[in-house]
């Protein structure tokens, strides 16, 4: 079986998903039209679970962009709607039947910020805000248990008496033209290049740093231009104290070891005189431990910073990032908190002239975030692409339609890895699912294609060291409607020692790059002519 990271890694994993989703009263950005545009009614959809009581619904929404606040259908903040019943659902999972709530909130004109929440109660009972059970927290427990070798929690996590607040703009915005013929290059910075004249570190301890750099990106822009990408996605440049870059103390900071400012400027300046365009990986969800915002929060009961994070009476004392303690994650519900991280994300549009954000493990902080986020980016840079790291079931990346301008496609990536890779698939079932894939979703939602990256085997890895499988796999990619994605080293033969899923970790997919008389130079020239002919055709 593949190993792909994320809280839907195994069957068991999905049921948890699953159930989260279909118990109590959810939301889950159900809405439609998908993305409001100007003078469109809206109309919104919940679900309540068998396991609550309630027959009355309420939404509570603002159309200035601050928080709704209401209770058993009364606004204090903003106003009110009730919900009707639409229909009658069975859930073979839960084994029971679900019922279906809508309301319509009024069309408004462009530029509007929506934000809304729900409630519902029977009587004099108790009032239970959506969305209750939280789906992303439980499915990231349950997935932490599973990567720990621990059994599987069966109990749902969330506040039914804290609302979620939802969110969406009306606006026009559409994906940049650019993104649609893009062919993007994905650089590991630690595991690329030291530079010229420099050697590296060490290259034994694949979670140790390697010593690439910045400088060493730059120095081999050509490399990448010749390849024939149109677009540089840089791993995480912010300072941090761990390789992969995933746990940022510094948001205004580019790394020291990669060669600071300096070093991502002239990354910036020189693939832009390539024609080329260049990505940073921002970390939304989560920051560093050491980060004095957190420690300040975490040392200090009265710091201003400590509703940024969920403190909580777990063992660690903390929400973080699949429980790992270094990884404590930022609640962004906290209108402060959210209006920091879009500081950071427009800064190094406007300072740096960076052309976007593969943002990473976007389904944390979730669709109405990236609302916020996208417009907040657009407002800097109209070309500016932001698309999300979502590994989920395809009805849930629809939730991101509007507000991101498309999902890394792991569903595809999976098709192309099952054919090509394990050949547990047939060229037929991935064309079919390939046509139900692109029907799914609107041509304006992007979704990039990748066959491996750093979360997962490497395809040569999987395949055995077969070349001619990866020929055909390239081919095949090359050939899906999305922006292709080369995992760097993988057009030159790049592999690794062992598998990631056989308890080895992530960072055995992250071996640095071949150069020089490693690289196969056949499979390069391969690469070049396939990218070529794609570019020919866009």
């Amino acid at each position: 079986m593949d190993f792909i990271f994320g809280t839907l890694a195994t069957d068991a994993l999905k049921v948890v998903h699953h159930r989260a989703r279909h118990q109590g009263i959810q939301h889950g950005f159900q809405l439609s039209p998908r993305d409001p545009q100007p003078e469109q009614v809206v109309t919104l959809t919940v679900r309540i679970g068998a396991d609550v009581a309630v027959n009355q619904v309420a939404c509570y929404y603002t159309l200035d962009g601050s928080l709704p606040k209401g209770s058993r259908g009364t606004a204090e903040h903003g106003a009110a709607l009730m919900l009707h019943v639409v229909g009658t659902e069975w859930d073979t999972i839960t084994w029971n039947y679900l019922t279906l709530w809508q309301c319509e909130l009024p069309a408004q004109p462009d530029g509007t910020v929506v934000r809304y929440s729900f409630s519902g109660w029977q009587d004099a009972g108790a009032e239970i805000f959506a969305d209750w059970p939280d789906p992303t927290a439980t499915a990231e427990r349950a997935a932490s248990a599973f990567f720990k070798g621990e059994d599987l929690p069966t109990t749902l996590l969330g506040d039914s008496q804290r609302a979620t607040v939802f969110a969406y703009h009306v606006d026009t915005l559409t994906t940049p033209q650019w993104v649609k013929e893009a062919v993007i290059y994905h650089v590991f910075v630690d595991r690329f290049y030291p530079g010229e004249g420099q050697a590296w570190l060490q290259t034994s301890d694949l979670n140790g740093m390697m010593g690439g750099t910045l400088w060493g990106v730059r120095d081999k822009l050509d490399y990448i231009a010749d390849l024939g990408a149109t677009c540089i996605w840089l791993s995480p440049t912010w300072s941090s104290p761990s390789h992969h870059g995933y746990d940022v103390t510094d948001y205004l900071q580019t790394r020291a070891e990669f060669g600071g400012d300096e070093a991502l400027q002239a990354v910036v300046e020189g693939a832009h005189q390539r024609g080329m365009r260049v990505l940073l990986d921002m970390v939304c969800n989560h920051i560093s431990n050491e980060h004095p915002i957190f420690v300040d929060a975490f040392t200090n009961p009265d710091s201003p910073y400590r509703d940024w994070f969920t403190f909580d009476d777990s063992e660690l004392g903390y929400r973080a990032f699949f429980g790992v303690a270094f990884m404590p994650e930022i609640n962004l519900a906290n209108p402060a908190a959210r209006d920091w991280m879009l500081d950071n994300a427009r800064y190094w549009l406007k300072e740096f002239g960076v052309d976007g954000y593969r943002l990473d493990y976007a389904n944390g902080p979730g669709p109405s975030f990236w609302a916020d986020f996208r417009a907040a980016c657009r407002a800097v840079n109209p070309e500016a692409w932001c698309f999300g790291e979502v590994v989920d079931a395809p009805d849930v990346l629809q939730a991101y339609i509007g507000k991101l301008d498309g999902c890394l496609d792991f569903h595809l990536g999976a098709a192309l890895r099952n054919t090509y890779g394990w050949g547990t698939w047939t060229e037929e079932a991935l064309n079919q699912f390939e046509a139900h894939q692109l029907a799914y979703f609107p041509s304006d939602f992007v979704m990039p294609t990748f066959i491996d990256n750093h979360d997962m085997d490497r395809f040569l890895f999987i395949a055995g060291g077969d070349k001619d499988a990866l020929r055909r796999a390239a081919t095949r990619q090359m050939a899906c409607a999305g922006p292709p994605i080369i995992y760097y080293g993988t057009e030159a033969g790049l592999s690794q020692p062992v598998s990631a899923k056989d308890g080895f970790g992530l960072h055995v997919c992250r071996t640095p790059m071949l150069w020089g008389d490693e690289q196969d130079h056949d499979l390069l020239t391969f690469y070049r002519g396939l990218i070529t002919q794609r570019r020919a055709k866009k």
